[in-house]
């Protein structure tokens, strides 16, 4: 499944802007072109796309802390959904964390959005009973 996918580069970065705008997945308080960078400049990070005709229609930020795999802004676009798309890149990013080492792979997902709760849940992935901490650093 990985070979499906390709490693994204600088240039993407609007495209990857506008996909992850369409699909809801940016924020006021993160800048997405940051985070392309960041994961792009980073050792333990790649950003791992699916192009349909040129345009990138799925995309998935994965990366490896020495521990476990993550994975943030897995996005397919809404007109390319029910074609295995989201399938696809999680199994790219499964197939990079291996490729790593990774032992275990995890994400977070908003506690309202039912629609990815069920699609990861129907891939086999499990609530974790964890609480999720933070505070910004910037």
């Amino acid at each position: 499944m990985r070979g499906i996918a390709e490693t994204a580069v600088s240039a993407d970065t609007e495209a990857l802007v506008a996909l992850w705008d369409l699909c809801g997945l940016t924020r006021p308080w993160n800048d997405p072109r940051a985070d392309i960078a960041l994961a792009l400049e980073t050792l333990t990070s790649d950003i791992l796309i699916i192009r349909r005709e040129a345009e990138i229609v799925a995309s998935a930020v994965v990366g490896f802390d020495g521990h476990r795999g993550w994975v943030y802004y897995l996005a397919v676009a809404p007109k390319c959904r029910k074609a295995g798309l989201g399938r696809t890149m999680m199994a790219a990013c499964e197939g990079w964390l291996r490729e790593r080492g990774s032992p275990k792979i995890q994400f977070m997902v908003r506690d309202d959005n039912a629609a990815a709760l069920g699609f990861y849940e129907s891939l086999g992935y499990e609530r974790q009973a964890v609480v999720t901490l933070g505070r910004r650093l910037d």
